[in-house]
């Protein structure tokens, strides 16, 4: 992430920092995942409605996120001016473990699985290529659960 953005996404975080509360990374992810029959139902519609002439693909949201010593924030990153936008979720850094990284994207991008003490679905987050160094960084800082 360059460091324009990097300063825009510590303005939004520091006002919601306990006393105390320190940065120790920041980044960009894809969060979530779309599923195949999602993808391909998107594709047809809108391939349809437009006679052919327009493709469509769906993808995970892409977020912000900041470690804290005591928190996983992630805000938004879906803003039409590429700024950081509102916080969207907060996790307590004791109740997350990320799965080991694996290669994601064609090999390019990386990939992990969040596990949240008391949920049952993971938190799938992929690193583009771009923020692969950071993926693996978010990784090492968090708890290890079994991928």
């Amino acid at each position: 992430m360059n460091t324009r953005r990097r300063q825009q996404l510590l303005q939004s975080v520091t006002p919601l920092l306990a006393e105390g509360e320190q940065v120790e990374a920041t980044s960009l992810a894809k969060v979530g995942s779309v599923s195949v029959k999602r993808r391909v139902l998107t594709t047809a519609l809108v391939g349809a409605l437009t006679a052919g002439t327009v493709i469509a693909t769906v993808q995970p949201r892409p977020m912000y996120w900041a470690l804290t010593d005591r928190r996983l924030m992630f805000f938004d990153a879906s803003t039409t001016t590429g700024r950081p936008g509102k916080l969207l979720m907060a996790l307590p850094r004791e109740l997350v473990a990320a799965a080991p990284v694996k290669k994601a994207l064609l090999g390019l991008g990386l990939q992990t699985v969040l596990s949240v003490h008391g949920e049952e679905q993971g938190l799938k987050l992929t690193f583009p290529p771009a923020y692969k160094a950071a993926g693996r960084d978010l990784a090492s800082r968090l708890a290890v659960t079994a991928g």
